[in-house]
């Protein structure tokens, strides 16, 4: 069967999250999307861990259930430690496959830090360590560094992160089998670090409200089974694990270079050529995950590793629907819309993944199906998003209304429309 899978989110118990973030809200927008397996996020919380206990019910081998939605214990941790002469902030996803494993799992991760405070715990345990305890723990937790590139809090952080996977995980780096892209990173970008040709690469939401569920994915052809998933990460199985969906990476809020208060989007030439210095106040620039990219890439752009997982890109539903209509995504308008083609359809991934245009066109306005067919294409215009600030994609408007945009196409081998 074809798994959809958002394993990285959080809970309403997480800083910055939306009350709505609860196991039926969760349940109901997971059947809006056409997603069937989904994360619970923030499994160290106390009292989203007692609701989660009520709530689900086995269902699979590893998996739970809630009204014909499969979840799995996840949760993100936040490791900040000093090592080497610099603190180190780095943010790990923990996979495990039942609540007897996870009880165990909190009562070493408490001896670091509240889990309490927040859904997303701070621990001063370092990432190598945290790796050693949990595998002694059980073989089948899995660790995996979450958006791997963004300047805060991730393992390739410009800020303060790690050059290498051996330089953070140390002799744990044999049990790290995936890391996730984040939001402002996709294959491509990754597959120029020869270091990561071992590892899968995973896309998940990092969901801080319903609405932004799926925004990134995992698809696959297997069975609801953790421990065959688990599988197939380790194995890096590409029958098993078709493709991961991602965002234009340039939409993401950590692309480019630059600097917020002062409204600057810089390329990491531009940047290189200011001495990384804001041309407006002269401080810092927050460098983003180009830049980064740059510094520690050792092959061109382009290059595809033998093995490689397939990727497809894709913009939010709501989105492309919000610019097609000229209003804003979350409006009363946009969502009947939405609401109205994922019923139509069986939910947002099939609207943009495989539905025919000419079905779409017969619930749905010509600009919206216009729309959908240049993102599928891959004819977009966005402003790279920067220092905190998400990236602006477009889908109509001067020369793209004629032309069809300016988004690179992906890889031959690599492209699935």
């Amino acid at each position: 069967m074809r798994i959809i899978a958002d394993l990285h989110l959080h809970s309403k118990h997480s800083r910055a999250t939306s009350k709505d973030m609860d196991v039926e809200n969760l349940a109901r927008w997971c059947k809006l999307k056409g997603i069937n397996l989904v994360g619970t996020g923030d499994f160290t919380h106390p009292i989203w861990l007692r609701e989660l206990r009520s709530k689900l019910q086995p269902a699979a081998p590893g998996l739970y259930a809630y009204d014909g939605i499969h979840f799995m214990l996840t949760v993100e941790v936040s490791n900040i430690y000093p090592q080497d002469g610099r603190l180190r902030k780095i943010h790990n996803i923990i996979l495990a496959p039942s609540f007897e494993l996870v009880d165990r799992i909190n009562a070493v991760l408490g001896r670091f830090g509240s889990l309490m405070a927040d859904g997303r715990p701070t621990l001063t345990l370092p990432s190598d360590k945290m790796v050693e305890y949990l595998v002694e723990l059980s073989p089948d937790i899995l660790i995996i560094p979450a958006h791997a590139w963004t300047p805060w809090f991730s393992l390739f952080g410009s800020n303060s992160g790690f050059d290498s996977l051996e330089e953070c995980f140390r002799d744990q780096t044999k049990h790290i089998y995936a890391i996730e892209t984040g939001l402002s990173s996709d294959p491509p970008m990754n597959w120029r670090l020869s270091q990561l040709d071992r590892v899968v690469l995973v896309s998940n939401s990092d969901a801080h409200s319903p609405a932004k569920l799926g925004r990134e994915a995992n698809v696959f052809d297997a069975e609801l089974d953790y421990f065959e998933l688990a599988r197939i990460l380790k194995e890096k199985d590409r029958s098993r694990f078709l493709f991961t969906v991602e965002f234009f990476p340039e939409e993401g809020k950590y692309h480019y270079d630059g600097h917020r208060n002062c409204q600057q989007r810089l390329s990491p030439k531009e940047t290189k050529a200011l001495n990384g210095l804001c041309p407006v106040c002269q401080r810092p620039l927050t460098v983003g995950v180009m830049h980064r990219v740059e510094q520690l890439a050792d092959r061109e752009e382009g290059f595809v590793p033998e093995k490689a997982i397939p990727y497809r890109n894709l913009i939010p539903l709501e989105e492309i629907i919000a610019e097609a209509v000229g209003a804003q995504p979350g409006t009363a308008g946009v969502r009947e819309e939405y609401l109205k083609l994922c019923r139509a359809f069986g939910g947002e991934f099939p609207v943009l993944m495989d539905v025919p245009l000419e079905e779409i066109a017969r619930v749905t306005s010509p600009r919206i199906v216009e729309g959908i067919r240049r993102m599928r294409e891959g004819k977009v215009r966005i402003l790279p998003g920067y220092d905190g600030v998400y990236g602006e994609i477009h889908l109509f408007g001067e020369k793209e209304e004629e032309e069809g945009g300016t988004h690179p196409a992906q890889p031959a081998q690599m492209t699935l429309f």
